[in-house]
C-alpha cells in the first residue's frame, strides 16, 4: 500500500500536517491550519499532535540540529597531559646523521625524527615554551592576516615532526636538497608558496640543525634567468647579471632573500628534478632550527604544483610528542574521512578554503549565522583556511564569542583560572586526574561533522594544571583552522575534485 510523505511544520507553536498516509490514516486537512481527524483517529492523533507541540515548543526545537549523532561529551585526560608536559622538556637529545631512505612498502618514505629529538629547548618551564609558542604563533598569524588583506608524478611520502619543543609551534619534514641529495629539515607551510632553503655563502642566515646547503656541492643546482617563466611568476623579483632574484617577505618582519633556481628535490628513494627553489643568502626571522620552507600552498609555484600532484596528505603529530608521521603525495584520498568541500579564491590563490558552515558544543549546532563563514563574493575578503603553520585557530570574534559562551555554559561546574596570553578561557584542573567537557565539533558544507578530541581544544599551559580552550577571536573577516586543532588528524587534498577530508587517529 502506498503512503504518502509525512511533513511538519513549526510556526508559532502551530503543527501543520500534510500529506500523512492518507489512505491509512484519514483526515480532512483545512487551510485555516486547522486538522479535524475522522473517528476513531482523533483522539489517538490528538495525543501524537500535543506530543509534537511540546517538543517543538522545547528550547532544543529553537537550536540548528544535526541529523549526525554526536556526543555531548567527552573525557579528556588530564594526568597525561600534564605528564607530556614534563617530557617535552626532557626528550632524549640525540642528533642523527639521518641519511634519506625508504622502507619495505608500496609508498617512499622517509625517516621520522622530533624536532624535540634534535635540540633541547632552552625554556626553564612549559609555560615559558607555551608562552614562545603562543608569540611566535600571533607573528605568524599577522603574516597571513597582512597577505589576505593586501590585495583588493607517482606515490611520494616524507616525513613530518614536530618543532614546538624549539618554541616553533610548526611542522617539519626531513627533504634532500640537490644531487647528491643533503638532507635537510624544512617547515611545512600550506599558507605559502615558495619553497627555500638557507644558501652559502650567507651574508645573514639564522641557526639551523642541520650545515647550511652549499650550491657548489650539487651537480644539479641551476640559477634561473630572468626571462623564464618560473622568475615571471615571482611577485617579487630582480635581476642581476641576468640571473633571477627572489625576495619573500611575511608579515612578522621574516624574509628571504637571494637566487631563484631550479635544483632536484629528493623525497625517500624518490627524486624530482628542476624544481624551482629559492636560494637564501639573506634570511631572516621565526624559521630557528629548519634549514628553510617547503611551500605546500594552492599557487603555481608551490611544490604540489610543480609535482602535478592532484593530491596530497598529512598527518600533525601530538606537538608534545617525539612521534613522527608522514607527508604524502598522490595517494588514495581515505574511505573514511570526513569530507568538506576545497574552495578557491582567486584573490589569494596560495590558500585552502574550506567550506565550514557551523560549529557545535555539546552535540548541538549552534545558531551561529552561516555568513560568518563565507568569503565575500565580490572582493574575496573573509572565510575560513586551514593552515599547517598557524598553531592556534583564529575565529572571528563574533563567531568566537558564540563558541566561547556556550563552551563555559557547558563546563560550570570547572573551576576557573586566569587566561594565559591570547587565551582568555583556562581552568584549574590541578586536582582532578580526568575531567568530561562539551565535546566541540566543525560542521561542513554537505553535511559532514567532525567531531574534536578533547586534547585538540583544551591544552595544558603549564606543568600544574593549568588548561585553556585553545581557540582564539581576530578582528579580521578571515577565520583560520590551526594545527592544534588538527593533531591527531590526516589531512587530506584532493586538489582534482576540489575536496579536503579529516581522518582521526590516521597518524
Amino acid at each position: 500500500m502506498a503512503m504518502a510523505k509525512l511533513a511538519i511544520y513549526s510556526n508559532n507553536n502551530t503543527i501543520f500536517l500534510r500529506e500523512i498516509m492518507p489512505l491509512l490514516l484519514p483526515y480532512t486537512y483545512s487551510s485555516h491550519h486547522a486538522l479535524s481527524f475522522q473517528a476513531p483517529m482523533a483522539p489517538l492523533f490528538s495525543v501524537i499532535v500535543l506530543f509534537i507541540i511540546i517538543i517543538c515548543d522545547s528550547p532544543l526545537a529553537h537550536s540548528r540540529t544535526t541529523p549526525h549523532h554526536i556526543p555531548k561529551t567527552t573525557f579528556l585526560d588530564v594526568t597525561a597531559s600534564i605528564q607530556k608536559t614534563l617530557q617535552v622538556l626532557d626528550f632524549n637529545h640525540h642528533k642523527q646523521q639521518e641519511q634519506l631512505s625508504s622502507t619495505p612498502s608500496s609508498k617512499l618514505s622517509l625517516q621520522l625524527h622530533s624536532r624535540a629529538s634534535l635540540q633541547k629547548p632552552t625554556h626553564r618551564d612549559y609555560k615559558s615554551l607555551t608562552l614562545s609558542r603562543l608569540e611566535r604563533d600571533s607573528a605568524r598569524v599577522t603574516t597571513l592576516l597582512t597577505r589576505s588583506q593586501s590585495f583588493s608524478v607517482s606515490e611520494l611520502e616524507g616525513p613530518i615532526v614536530s618543532g614546538t619543543s624549539q618554541g616553533s609551534g610548526e611542522y617539519f619534514s626531513r627533504v634532500g636538497i640537490g644531487e647528491p641529495p643533503n638532507p635537510v629539515y624544512m617547515v611545512l607551510d600550506t599558507g605559502s608558496d615558495i619553497s627555500w632553503v638557507q644558501c652559502s655563502p650567507c651574508s645573514g642566515c639564522y641557526r639551523q640543525s642541520d650545515p647550511i646547503f652549499d650550491p657548489n656541492s650539487s651537480s644539479s643546482f641551476h640559477p634561473l634567468s630572468c626571462d623564464s617563466t618560473h622568475c615571471q611568476l615571482l611577485d617579487e623579483s630582480q635581476c642581476l647579471n641576468g640571473n633571477c632574484l627572489y625576495e619573500v617577505s611575511y608579515g612578522d618582519g621574516s624574509y628571504t632573500v637571494g637566487e631563484f633556481v631550479t635544483e632536484t628535490i629528493s623525497i625517500g628513494q624518490s627524486s624530482v628534478t628542476n624544481i624551482a627553489i629559492g636560494c637564501g643568502h639573506n634570511n631572516q626571522g621565526l624559521f630557528i632550527g629548519a634549514a628553510g620552507l617547503l611551500g605546500l600552498g594552492g599557487g603555481t609555484l608551490s611544490f604540489p604544483a610543480q609535482l602535478n600532484s592532484t593530491s596530497f596528505s598529512y598527518c600533525l603529530v601530538d606537538r608534545d610528542s617525539d612521534k613522527v608521521s608522514t607527508l604524502e603525495f598522490d595517494t588514495p584520498f581515505p574511505r573514511n574521512a570526513v569530507t568538506a568541500p576545497l574552495r578557491r579564491n582567486s584573490e589569494f590563490e596560495t590558500f585552502y578554503y574550506v567550506g565550514l558552515q557551523g560549529i557545535g558544543v555539546g552535540g548541538e549546532l549552534l545558531p551561529i549565522p552561516e555568513s560568518l563563514f563565507a568569503a565575500d563574493p565580490a572582493g574575496g575578503i573573509g572565510g575560513v583556511i586551514i593552515d599547517s603553520g598557524t598553531a592556534v585557530t583564529r575565529l572571528r570574534r563574533e563567531v568566537y564569542e558564540w563558541l566561547r559562551r556556550a563552551f563555559l555554559s557547558g563546563t560550570q561546574g570547572l573551576a576557573m583560572a586566569r587566561g594565559v596570553s591570547l587565551f582568555d578561557t583556562c581552568y584549574d584542573m590541578s586536582s582532578m586526574g580526568s575531567v568530561e567537557v562539551p565535546t566541540v565539533s566543525f560542521h561542513f558544507e554537505g553535511g559532514m561533522v567532525l567531531t574534536l578530541d578533547a586534547n585538540s581544544y583544551l591544552i595544558p599551559v603549564d606543568s600544574v594544571g593549568t588548561f585553556c580552550f585553545a581557540f582564539a577571536p581576530t578582528n579580521s573577516p578571515l577565520s583560520i583552522i590551526g594545527n592544534v586543532q588538527q593533531q591527531g588528524t590526516r589531512v587530506s587534498f584532493d586538489l582534482a575534485n576540489s575536496l579536503v577530508g579529516f581522518s582521526a587517529n590516521s597518524c
